[in-house]
């Protein structure tokens, strides 16, 4: 196998072979087409399955409950507080961890502008690590201190090593859920995969860290598909009728013929699709832009793995949608350009567009990666394709790859002296666990809890917790141990135990 083909593999192990084969053939060079005037489309385009706007996760649990054990479910689950760890095991090393949940958001402070009292329902986390080295010789160790948050929402923890905040370098784990059904959206869909199905319980984090797997993928190298060929279709210089009478949304379709299990399609700016593996064709759209709309003037780009299309018909139609008997619309125009490129400049282009005056929480590099991966694991590129990325939009890939939970890990390299220690102090918020609607016995609560030793190779020789209620809070369910009327605020935590939680309300609900 050649290296080109060992990195093709690499990134896509699932890839069909009809795929990659025509993927290492030689480019060709530009060819350029224009449609003025409109060809109808292809008559054996047949409406099959109407592409829903996707929905995000609602939740997999109808409302919080005690269960055996006392543990809270939730139908929105934050993800435990989780320990340190070493890249590398060091027998030599142990800790004791201190960990305090501090309720200081919970404090209503006045807003002067809305003139009532606000206060949020996250929590102060503050998780200390008093490492030992119990060897002859100073001990260079790095750390690595993971958390569960969304790019949408991701706030870096700050490391402190003995009170001085020291630099980080920030890993970014894959989807750390699974996908379901839609609810009867979709019929014919067993068990289904067009939403996301968020980790729900502490469990399923358990399962994802426990074998070492998830961490070892986030600190490998990224996927390299630099090797696989890309034929595009650039679709630029849109335009429709000044005067569009009662056509309020002027729109562009792309209707061609392909074989599904040679050919994967990618599209950037459409928003439109039907598509039919049975009859092997497929119809893309999208609206032309208006010169106050922000996408006036970029390209819309579909992307060609594999065999390429055939019988290409572009047409300009009233209205959106790609119902089969909307009525075509005269004076519109489009230039199509098709030319050879490979899927990692591609899919660079096209991130750069979509990110263009946005800010992304996390620098590029790691944006492509995420994206990529999301890509590769779960989109069209891969033999097991959910059916929430089956209409092969890239924005549609790029949004969950932001939205979705994962685990991080921010790495840093401390040295602990022989026979000699130091405290390493990781300080973040940590968002409540909760329900979207419950039955009154249930209002009001949040959830927040933590594991002891998942996924994690550094020895804690002891391990305590300490509440700071501020007086905001009442216990419902917990395995701390805490007593608040008899002022018990810090417990010794056991190893064996692997998870603690903790589920509240305000104290005046």
């Amino acid at each position: 196998m050649s290296k080109q083909s060992e990195r093709l593999f690499e990134a896509i192990s699932h890839l069909n072979d009809e795929i990659l084969d025509p993927a290492l053939e030689p480019r060709r060079r530009k060819t350029k087409y224009h449609w003025k005037r409109w060809a109808a489309l292809a008559a054996c385009v047949c409406l099959v399955v109407g592409v829903v706007r996707l929905l995000p996760l609602l939740g997999g649990r109808s409302g919080s409950d005690s269960g055996a054990s006392g543990a809270s479910a939730f139908q929105s689950y934050a993800g435990p507080v989780l320990p340190m760890t070493l890249r590398e095991e060091n027998e030599t090393i142990t800790a004791q961890r201190a960990i305090t949940l501090d309720f200081a958001p919970w404090i209503p402070v006045w807003d002067e502008e809305l003139e009532l009292e606000r206060y949020d329902d996250h929590i102060l986390v503050t998780d200390a690590y008093t490492l030992t080295n119990h060897g002859e010789t100073d001990q260079d160790i790095t750390l690595l201190y993971p958390f569960v948050t969304s790019l949408h929402s991701l706030e870096l923890p700050v490391l402190t090593v003995d009170g001085s905040e020291v630099e980080t370098d920030l890993y970014l784990g894959s989807y750390a859920g699974a996908f379901e059904g839609g609810g009867g959206l979709l019929e014919g869909e067993e068990g289904g995969s067009i939403n996301l199905d968020a980790p729900e319980s502490w469990e399923n984090y358990r399962d994802l860290l426990s074998d070492g797997s998830y961490l070892a993928r986030a600190l490998g190298t990224a996927p390299d598909v630099s090797g696989i060929s890309v034929t595009v279709y650039q679709f630029t210089d849109t335009y429709a009728p000044e005067d569009r009478g009662e056509t309020s949304n002027p729109t562009i379709r792309a209707a061609f013929d392909l074989d599904y299990n040679k050919t994967r399609v990618l599209t950037y700016g459409f928003h439109a699709c039907r598509y039919d593996p049975e009859s092997g064709a497929m119809v893309q759209g999208f609206s032309i832009p208006e010169e106050r709309e922000s996408n006036y003037g970029e390209p819309f780009y579909l992307l060609v793995i594999g065999e390429d299309i055939k019988n290409l018909t572009v047409g300009g139609y009233i209205t959106g949608g790609v119902d089969e008997d909307t009525p075509q619309l005269e004076g519109c125009g489009v230039t199509v350009e098709r030319y050879e490129s490979d899927l990692d400049t591609m899919l660079r282009e096209v991130l750069t567009r979509m990110t263009n005056g946005r800010e992304t929480q996390v620098d590029f590099k790691l944006y492509y990666r995420v994206v990529l991966e999301q890509l590769l694991a779960y989109g069209g590129l891969t033999a097991q394709e959910k059916s929430r990325y089956s209409s092969g939009w890239l924005e549609d890939v790029a949004s969950d790859a932001e939205g979705i939970q994962r685990v991080c890990w921010l790495e840093t390299q401390v040295t602990v002296p022989a026979g000699g220690g130091l405290t390493v102090t990781v300080s973040m918020e940590k968002e409540a666990s909760y329900d979207y609607s419950c039955d009154r016995a249930n209002q009001g609560t949040r959830g927040y809890d933590l594991v002891t030793t998942l996924g994690s190779n550094l020895t804690c020789t002891e391990q305590t917790a300490t509440l700071e209620d501020r007086g905001q809070i009442e216990i419902l369910w917990q395995n701390f141990g805490f007593d608040l009327d008899a002022g018990i605020k810090t417990v010794e935590l056991d190893a064996e135990t692997e998870h603690y939680f903790l589920t509240v309300r305000r104290a005046d609900s």
